[in-house]
């Protein structure tokens, strides 16, 4: 490469950089515009809650994964590679704020999340709704990342891609409740940050396998259903298997359950344990299929 060249690559790599900035602050903006009622501040600097501060990082990371979705892959010259970061971080901006309100609606609908977080700053709560936005960024990674032909079809496939992924974590969420023997609602009302941890790894488990299964270029409607059918398949089928495994193998003399939920101090190292043997069997996924 000449000198040239390498000056041109760092130009594009500074532009890339600058405009990823300024996105991160129109995302600011917009989160600000879709909860309104949460003094940012306020809460960060002058209350110090940490709730808040984990559901705000997560809300990041969310945002971090939307705009690499927008600059990884092949370039189509400099000029093309900064509009579509911009329009593709802007749609996944929006369907981020609209995913975390509708996960408030659906995923914990027996109390206020606003509530538990802002006035009872629930560390529990916040990492669950960290967790939301962490899984749905790995769902709009996965559906913005590739070629789809055009901003339209682009567009099209990238919603469709992300109401699939919202639906599957949402029976995600129904289903590890399902598998357990508490009720995490319950739980995670009475400020038990342990049983948020593990809720959280699995959440952010499936986001990771449905991201694998969407990323790519777009071929065909019916590649795209079975891809997605099957590994989200597999995760199900895994949940349970995995948390056996760090039951009785990474959590030796003791159980998840036990540790977790009916100790008088809830042990959150025990619940970590359990999310990560999900991240983790997730990631083993990513890497074999």
């Amino acid at each position: 490469m000449s000198i040239l060249e390498s000056l041109e690559s760092y130009y594009a790599s500074f532009a890339y950089i600058g405009v990823a900035l300024i996105l991160f602050l129109v995302g600011k903006f917009i989160y600000q515009l879709s909860h309104k009622s949460i003094r940012v501040n306020h809460e960060l600097v002058e209350e110090d809650n940490f709730a808040f501060s984990f559901s705000y990082v997560g809300y990041f990371i969310g945002l971090l994964l939307i705009i690499g979705a927008s600059i990884v892959g092949e370039s189509n010259g400099l000029r093309l590679d900064l509009l579509d970061m911009i329009v593709y971080s802007l749609l996944g901006m929006i369907l981020l704020n609209i995913s975390i309100w509708l996960n408030n609606k659906i995923t914990l609908t027996k109390f206020d999340i606003k509530k538990e977080i802002i006035e009872d700053r629930n560390e529990g709560t916040g990492i669950i709704e960290a967790a939301i936005s962490i899984s749905v960024g790995l769902v709009l990674f996965g559906a913005i990342s590739g070629e789809s032909g055009g901003y339209l079809f682009g567009f099209q496939t990238a919603i469709i891609y992300w109401v699939v992924g919202l639906i599957l974590l949402f029976i995600t969420s129904k289903v590890y409740n399902m598998m357990l023997s508490y009720d995490i609602h319950e739980h995670i009302e009475k400020d038990n940050v342990a049983v948020g941890i593990g809720y959280s790894g699995s959440l952010i488990a499936i986001g990771i396998i449905i991201m694998n299964a969407l990323l790519g270029d777009f071929y065909d409607w019916t590649t795209m259903v079975f891809d997605v059918t099957i590994q989200f398949v597999i995760g199900l089928i895994l949940l349970p298997i995995l948390r056996f495994f760090a039951d009785k193998i990474l959590l030796p003399g003791s159980s998840l359950t036990y540790e977790i939920v009916h100790q008088e101090k809830a042990n959150n190292g025990a619940a970590l344990v359990e999310a990560f043997s999900y991240i983790g069997g997730a990631i083993l996924i990513l890497w074999c299929i």
